[in-house]
């Protein structure tokens, strides 16, 4: 398996949010609410009209529509946006919990180096285990430089970037280790992962392709075995020159 095929893997296992018992409006906030994932969101009523209005998580596999969680829609329309980079959060929304490995859409530029900040910084902030990104040009990495020099300062942090050979290699004087390749998923690759030093807890990934014109598609994950297939496909995936 490719990282393409991770990523059409995540896309191929639909989630549904259903909104019960509400007015046609509440169901647009909420469908508004996830404009940005590749997720359905449909109204609906309960038979007998109770609960209340509530939402409802399901996830499609092997054509069996399979519950995942529900919640109020309150919950659902006062929670903060959790986007790509709130790594961090620690407030438990039972909805947003369960959408981590649901696709993003059409994440422009900006969004992608936020999200990356996230991983980027709790690597740095815990500076022992490894962190894997993938720049798709050498280019790319160039103007990125400054940062990771930096992160591979951090003596405990094994960092490694992948590009593809667009111009020269950049020179550094740390310890950071750059994978060139020529490589069609590298060229369209953007991926932060890193592997909490072991720990599941620290654990985290970003992973998309750019499917338009600087349009990035793709999921991100705290789930542990996502993050260690990740890390062990990259490594026994691509040959490296070190500088």
């Amino acid at each position: 398996m490719s990282l393409t095929e991770l990523i059409s893997g995540v896309e191929d296992h639909e989630k549904r949010l259903t909104v019960f018992n509400t007015d046609d409006e509440t169901v647009e906030a909420v469908r508004e609410q996830f404009r940005d994932r590749n997720l359905s969101v449909v109204g609906d009523r309960s038979e007998s009209g109770r609960p209340g209005s509530f939402v409802v998580l399901s996830s499609m596999r092997d054509g069996v529509d399979e519950f995942v969680t529900a919640t109020s829609v309150d919950e659902v329309l006062t929670a903060p946006r959790r986007e790509a980079s709130d790594v961090e959060g620690d407030v438990h929304h039972p909805i947003l919990d369960h959408l981590d490995e649901t696709m993003f859409t059409s994440y422009d530029t900006r969004q992608m180096v936020a999200a990356s900040r996230e991983i980027e910084d709790r690597a740095w902030r815990l500076g022992e285990g490894s962190l894997h990104a993938g720049f798709q040009q050498l280019s790319i990495l160039a103007d990125q430089m400054d940062v990771y020099t930096r992160l591979a300062s951090r003596e405990g942090l094994d960092v490694h970037a992948y590009a593809c050979p667009d111009a020269e290699v950049p020179t550094h004087d740390t310890d950071l280790t750059i994978h060139v390749e020529r490589s069609e998923e590298i060229a369209d690759s953007w991926f932060v992962v890193y592997d909490g030093n072991g720990a599941d807890v620290n654990k985290c990934a970003l992973l998309a392709e750019e499917r338009e014109d600087r349009a990035f598609y793709g999921f991100w994950t705290y789930d542990p075995d996502t993050v260690d297939w990740i890390v062990e496909y990259l490594e026994g995936a691509y040959g490296l020159i070190e500088q």
